[in-house]
């Protein structure tokens, strides 16, 4: 039986259990273009990588003495704009080569909530002004419509959706809930991909706040294990 190969794009909480997997020995690229937390900057993100997108210094902005992306994770802006393009087309090289060869195509999605600004979606606000971005929750059917596509396009490859099971205070406890109910029911209306629930297992098995960080925001290491050890047989 050959080995899977992993492509998982989404949150922090994709980089811990993504880590751990790589320790296993498997093959896996866990966010080339670094952490994305909603459907569809993740769904932009795989699309990119598809295609083969290069970016250009004039899709560039400067904040507080660096060069960014909106499209992309603050680890990848730099102090020049020529260092921060070949950083940005680097890391989508090697999105699109794990994309090529993946067996397995892992998504986590954090928030149902996005950030607009001049009506597209940004991926990362990188400190901007609050006044440039009009932030709101995505519909189900939004999300859906993003992402079926995507399932049919690559029906070659295996899909497993989950729901990062760190909570986001800012939303607010009943917005974080409406949050993650959202995410949930798309995953639940697509058709031709698998949902692992490590938002439950976090949630309803383990249940206590001895399986969080000191934030009680984020897993602690031994939950994240845990779900390590619920996921790996899955693959």
């Amino acid at each position: 039986m050959t080995a899977p190969s992993l492509l998982m794009l989404g949150s922090c909480f994709t980089t811990e259990v993504g880590q751990l997997l790589a320790a296993d020995g498997l093959d896996v690229c866990i966010n080339p273009t670094g952490n994305v937390y909603n459907p569809l900057s993740a769904a932009k993100t795989l699309v990119n990588l598809a295609c083969g997108r290069r970016y250009d210094a004039n899709e560039l902005i400067e904040v507080q003495g660096l060069w960014r992306s909106l499209d992309h994770h603050t680890r990848l802006a730099a102090p020049t704009p020529e260092d921060a393009i070949e950083k940005i087309n680097r890391s989508m090289e090697i999105g699109g080569e794990a994309l090529s060869r993946a067996s397995h195509i892992i998504i986590t999605f954090g928030t149902a909530y996005v950030f607009e600004r001049r009506g597209e979606v940004v991926c990362n606000c990188h400190k901007l002004p609050d006044r440039e971005f009009i932030r709101r929750r995505l519909s189900v059917d939004e999300i859906v419509n993003a992402w079926q596509p995507l399932i049919e396009q690559f029906s070659d490859k295996r899909f497993i959706f989950t729901v990062s099971p760190i909570r986001h205070k800012a939303d607010g406890l009943h917005g974080n809930q409406l949050s993650k109910a959202t995410l949930l029911l798309a995953i639940d209306s697509f058709k031709g991909a698998d949902y692992f629930p490590a938002y439950e297992i976090m949630i309803d098995e383990l249940r206590d706040y001895k399986f969080y960080a000191a934030d009680e925001v984020h897993p602690a290491p031994e939950a994240v294990e845990i779900i390590h050890r619920r996921f790996l047989p899955t693959l």
